[in-house]
C-alpha cells in the first residue's frame, strides 16, 4: 500500500504568513499607474506573494509599500519599500521576485508633522 507523501519544496528561502496589507503599483517608463491594495499571502527574503483584484502582467515591474509592524513601544512608523517582477499571477494571486529592497524607519516627531502638513 502506498503512502501519499508531502511534495517537496522547491523554494529556495523559507516562507513566512505575514498577513499585512500591500500597495503596489506597475513601473512603467513615460508613465505613472495608481496605487493598488492587497494582503501579503506569504514572503521570503527574495519574493512576495499577495492577494490582489486582478491578474497583473508577468514580467512586469512593481513598486511595493509594507507597513511593517514595529517592536511593542516603537514610536516609529517602519515601511519596508521593494520592487521586483511579476513571476506567477492568476485572477486573485500574483507573486512577485524581488529586485531591490530597503526598510525606511520614520520617528515619531516626523511622523506627527506628516499628519499636520
Amino acid at each position: 500500500m502506498k503512502t501519499r507523501t508531502q511534495p517537496i519544496e522547491r523554494r529556495a528561502r523559507r516562507r513566512f504568513g505575514l498577513p499585512l496589507t500591500v500597495q503596489f503599483r506597475l513601473t512603467r517608463k513615460g508613465s505613472t499607474s495608481h496605487w493598488d491594495t492587497g494582503t501579503i499571502h506569504d514572503m521570503s527574503s527574495n519574493g512576495i506573494s499577495f492577494q490582489c483584484r486582478g491578474p497583473l502582467p508577468v514580467g512586469c515591474r512593481l513598486e511595493l509599500n509594507i507597513a511593517w509592524p514595529a517592536t511593542r513601544g516603537a514610536p516609529c512608523l517602519t515601511q519596508l519599500h521593494a520592487t521586483g517582477f511579476v513571476v506567477r499571477s492568476s485572477a486573485a494571486k500574483a507573486a512577485v521576485q524581488i529586485a531591490w529592497h530597503r526598510l525606511c524607519i520614520e520617528p515619531a516627531a516626523e511622523m506627527a508633522l506628516s499628519a499636520i502638513a
